[in-house]
């Protein structure tokens, strides 16, 4: 039976990378392969899985990863004794497929793994979910506008941003350590959720690395039409028309204020409809309906299926899932023209606006609302079901795995 290992620091469904690789793992199994996730240990509040589960390091690795980062701006490159003993865990596993997802997040040594997959002679298929592995620092350089990347990072602009260094900017070693470190693996084969991330990666050293696109897929059963008017009272919400914005956290470059600006100038009969976490100190205006983030799922696909528009005001973004959900529900989206986020959006299922043009925004959420849902909502669903299968999309990896384990 073949054997496919996933890595990622989280492996906690409420992370969309979670999420990922529990239905790739149980496709895997369904398809006759053995599934194992690596994932940091010192993430508390792992569920029950139905891959099985390899924890790597401890809470005294990440602190000391930790440090390293925000002293030194080494972030990737402590966790030394975890990530060897992560090694010789993986040989003796030896599985045929080594699928990793991410390994930043104080999590692994990425010289030490990368000079081993060197050597390992397997496939390694990377999915790029950020910018990280091709940056000397950041996870994402587009609300910043900096292109350094493409040549040698230095002088890095997001020294202070996530991960963070407090004293160093190591920028310009980091570019040179990853561009060594990545491109020595021969087995190394790319997948970017989105068209424009490829585009990114073919300016990066990365660039002679083979590099497919799988688009992520989603739930269609769950998230689907299902209308439930007692969503507004349950929530508080004061209006029939509503618009929807959804993000995980909402850092800066999610839009927050642009989202403000936008409530100030909807009509008096109109609401905005804020889920997600705020950064701490963050508040918004009384015009903005606030939902902390929610596990209840059935409440979010309600609140999708309500709206009369999602608008994602995104500065930075790959190809978010908030798009897909809310598609699939049978709510157009007005989105920025921003990375991959424009990606699932047809005219059919919604609108691209310029980055700022905060009016436009509001323009096209009215104009959804004046062609009314009976214009949008079958389309949308239409759209959804043929593009947004998460098992269809998750296929495409089974069929790489197999054809990458019959070379």
């Amino acid at each position: 039976m073949k054997k496919l290992l996933q890595i990622n620091p989280v492996v906690k469904e409420n992370t969309s990378t979670g999420k990922i690789m529990r239905a790739l793992g149980e496709l895997a199994m369904a398809s006759g392969w053995e599934s194992w996730i690596a994932y940091s240990r010192a993430r508390d509040g792992v569920p029950p899985h139905s891959s099985r589960l390899m924890p790597v390091g401890n809470h005294f690795d990440l602190l000391l990863h930790f440090l390293a980062t925000r002293l030194f701006d080494a972030h990737g490159l402590a966790s030394r004794r975890a990530t060897r003993r992560f090694v010789k865990q993986i040989l003796e596993l030896d599985p045929d497929i080594i699928h990793i997802h991410n390994i930043h997040g104080y999590f692994l040594n990425y010289k030490i793994l990368a000079s081993f997959l060197a050597g390992y002679g397997k496939p390694v298929v990377w999915t790029v979910h950020d910018c990280w592995l091709f940056t000397g620092h950041c996870y994402h350089y587009a609300s910043a506008g900096c292109e350094l990347w493409k040549s040698g990072c230095h002088n890095c602009p997001q020294k202070s941003a996530f991960p963070k260094s407090w004293l160093l900017d190591r920028s310009r070693r980091n570019w040179e350590d990853k561009k060594a470190a990545f491109s020595s693996i021969p087995t190394l084969s790319l997948v970017t959720v989105s068209e424009w991330m490829k585009e990114e990666i073919s300016h990066s050293f990365l660039k002679d690395v083979p590099c497919r696109v799988i688009h992520n897929g989603i739930d269609l059963e769950l998230f689907r039409p299902l209308p439930d008017a007692d969503v507004r009272e349950k929530l508080g919400i004061p209006t029939e028309v509503y618009y929807l914005a959804v993000a995980s956290i909402w850092l800066p470059e999610k839009g927050i204020e642009d989202l403000e600006k936008a409530a100030s100038i909807l009509e008096a009969d109109e609401s905005l409809v804020v889920v997600g976490r705020l950064p701490s100190g963050k508040t918004l205006s009384e015009k903005i309906i606030r939902v902390e983030r929610t596990t209840d799922a059935a409440m979010l696909v309600a609140l999708y299926s309500m709206a009369t528009a999602l608008l994602n005001p995104t500065w930075q973004d790959n190809y978010p899932t908030v798009n897909l959900e809310a598609i699939a529900c049978g709510t157009p989206v007005v989105t920025y023209r921003t990375g991959g986020s424009i990606e699932s959006i047809t005219p059919e299922s919604g609108f691209v606006v310029e980055q700022g043009d905060v009016e436009g925004l509001v323009r096209c959420a009215h104009t959804a609302r004046e062609q009314g849902e009976k214009v949008y909502a079958e389309a949308c669903r239409a759209h959804a079901l043929a593009h947004f299968s998460k098992t269809e999309r998750f296929k495409d990896y089974i069929e790489l795995y197999e054809s990458l384990t019959t070379r």
